[in-house]
């Protein structure tokens, strides 16, 4: 058994003829060799794996050719091609700038320019990954490269043609190589396969020239990877699972089943997927381009643009049949959004599963709310209806808090100055039981006592068909507690307006009573409490209806009695009796000279 060469190597080009892919390029060089008008300096740039040195290479032994074909062709029967051929010339050199990139590298080299070739009629430089010379070596190289010896043909290969000094690219004649397309990579690993007696599927080397980007050395050495997998015999199963490329039969069922908005299907297919250890931002780019294919099958005219084998071609020209143009608009634009988003997200695969249905509800037909891309007019119902029964079920404990608007602040201001200009008066009715709610007069509320609190704070808002439901009076005879009571009563004070926050801190200090249920007693200690308290009676009553579930509350307010009234202690009498009955806090007090701010 003989040395075991990879076909990157063996299989490399030793002519222009059996360059893959860049017809126009090496026409021109074989042209320049026929006409004898060469350049003192080329440069050839592209990616990596298209054929750079390898054409270096053949352009040099074709330079040196004592006797060209007539199509610009090495002979490979002259001294000059066989010392090429056997790896003894001397006059082609080869200079890894990778690995010599310093100043005292380029001058080694410049020196050897000076000798004139033995044999034939140019010494070829070829100085490989050219980029990778330092700045002081470029610069030591130019005034060589400018006017170099009549002799000296110089060959810069590179993979990144912007790292290069502008006044070296000036000084070059260059060539931009082309990225191997589908077709041209496919056909080359057919005629490898032919040579070497492996039988393969079109398929299975279409996800190598694919997996390739475009390098024909890549497709090569995966060729090579998957012919050992395969034991002589490349299929397309084989070849996905060995390189661990997902399988385009899944981008085929997704779109199937996102036409027939099977979001349920798709759902378990992803999962599949993931399950397999995919990464969901590749798919969701599978999925992209393959979405892209499909635009492209639906026109004969841009079918062409389709890189893939012709069985995969009949397979996107039938589905892009089923496909309308709107729908495949419409899904590029959302998985090109999860492209944007998907690195940004914290919950990578809830963005997915929410693209994925979202391509899935396009086709959904007009009279389907919840179609992709449409205001979801049916959930916003669902919403509204969920908030209809929460109120009817379960009354709404009290209104979060917000801030009040303009008109409510101007109706409470002057309902306070009008309660200030009254302080002297007594109410006309503690126990008046008005159930009354919001109205409107010339476009602005007019403030009734028996709003909640929370219809107090939305005064200032247009009325609509939710507030109207919201403001229903709830008739329920639930049964609470003392504990309920005093609970509602305390979240009821920490949640009145603004304009109230003097009254309301006073009332935390209260603690109404149960007395015959459903009653509840309110004990005020002083006079201008007592007002304020009836003042305010119908919103506290409705407040309290709302957070018991309970419409049969009433309200007794009254002054307490001189046996009634408890004095409340001030702070430092607070922190006195403190100090009285814990005197370790005296002490610790004592010792930091705290005092009261």
């Amino acid at each position: 058994m003989g040395e075991y060469i990879v076909s990157a190597r063996k299989y490399r080009p030793n002519s222009f003829d059996t360059v893959v892919g860049q017809g126009a390029l090496t026409t021109t060089l074989k042209n320049a060799v026929k006409s004898g008008k060469l350049a003192h300096a080329y440069l050839f740039c592209g990616p990596r794996g298209v054929g750079k040195t390898t054409c270096a290479r053949i352009f040099a032994k074709a330079i040196n050719c004592s006797s060209p074909t007539a199509e610009g062709e090495a002979c490979n029967e002259c001294e000059s091609c066989k010392a090429f051929n056997e790896q003894r010339s001397y006059n082609i050199f080869e200079l890894d700038a990778a690995s010599h990139n310093s100043v005292e590298d380029i001058k080694n080299l410049m020196e050897q320019t000076r000798i004139p070739p033995q044999v034939g009629k140019y010494k070829v430089f070829i100085i490989d990954e050219v980029h990778m010379l330092s700045t002081s070596a470029f610069n030591s190289f130019l005034k060589t490269l400018e006017e170099p010896p009549a002799h000296v043909i110089f060959i810069l290969a590179t993979t990144e043609k912007n790292k290069i000094l502008p006044t070296i690219l000036s000084r070059c004649q260059i060539y931009d190589f082309e990225r191997m397309t589908v077709a041209n990579t496919i056909n080359h690993l057919k005629k490898v396969a032919e040579k070497e007696g492996i039988k393969y599927e079109e398929e299975a080397l279409n996800v190598m020239a694919e997996k390739a980007d475009g390098g024909m050395r890549d497709a090569l050495s995966i060729f090579d990877q998957a012919a050992s997998f395969c034991q002589g015999n490349i299929t397309y199963k084989k070849v996905i699972e060995d390189l661990n490329v997902l399988d385009s039969d899944y981008y085929f069922r997704i779109i199937d089943f996102s036409l027939e908005n099977k979001v349920s299907e798709i759902m378990l297919l992803l999962n599949d997927i993931l399950n397999k250890g995919f990464d969901g931002g590749n798919m969701m780019l599978g999925l992209a381009k393959h979405v892209r294919n499909l635009m492209m099958a639906k026109d004969e005219s841009t079918i062409k643009l389709l890189e893939v084998s012709e069985t995969l071609k009949q397979k996107f020209t039938e589905q892009a049949k089923k496909c309308d143009t709107k729908f495949l608009y419409q899904a590029l634009k959302i998985l090109n959004s999860c492209d944007i988003n998907y690195r940004q997200s914290s919950n990578k695969r809830l963005l997915v599963e929410i693209t994925l249905i979202q391509v899935a509800q396009i086709t959904q037909a007009d009279d389907d709310e919840a179609s992709a891309g449409r205001s979801p007019k049916r959930l916003k119902s669902l919403f509204k209806q969920i908030i209809v029964n929460t109120a009817n079920s379960k009354a709404q404990q009290v209104a979060t808090g917000g801030n009040s608007m303009q008109r409510q602040a101007q109706a409470q201001q002057s309902e306070t100055m009008h309660v200030q200009q009254r302080q002297t008066q007594q109410p006309k009715d503690t126990n008046s039981a008005s159930t009354s709610r919001i109205s409107f007069a010339n476009g602005r509320p007019k403030i009734k006592s028996g709003m909640t609190f929370s219809e107090l704070r939305n005064s200032g808002k247009p009325k609509n068909k939710t507030n109207e439901e919201e403001s229903v009076v709830i008739d329920e005879k639930k049964l609470f507690t003392q504990e309920d009571l005093s609970f509602q009563w305390m979240l009821m004070c920490n949640r009145m307006p603004k304009q109230y926050i003097a009254i309301a801190s006073r009332m935390k200090n209260l603690m109404p009573r149960i007395s015959e249920f459903p009653k509840i007693d309110i004990i005020v200690d002083s006079q201008d409490m007592l007002y304020n308290i009836n003042i305010l009676q119908g919103r506290i009553r409705s407040t309290l209806q709302r957070g018991l579930h309970n419409g049969q509350i009433t309200l007794s307010i009254r002054l307490a009695k001189a046996e009634e009234f408890k004095k409340i202690p001030s702070r430092a009498e607070q922190l006195a009796n403190l100090s009285e009955t814990y005197p370790a806090f005296g002490k610790l007090r004592d010792a930091l000279g705290l005092e009261l701010a």
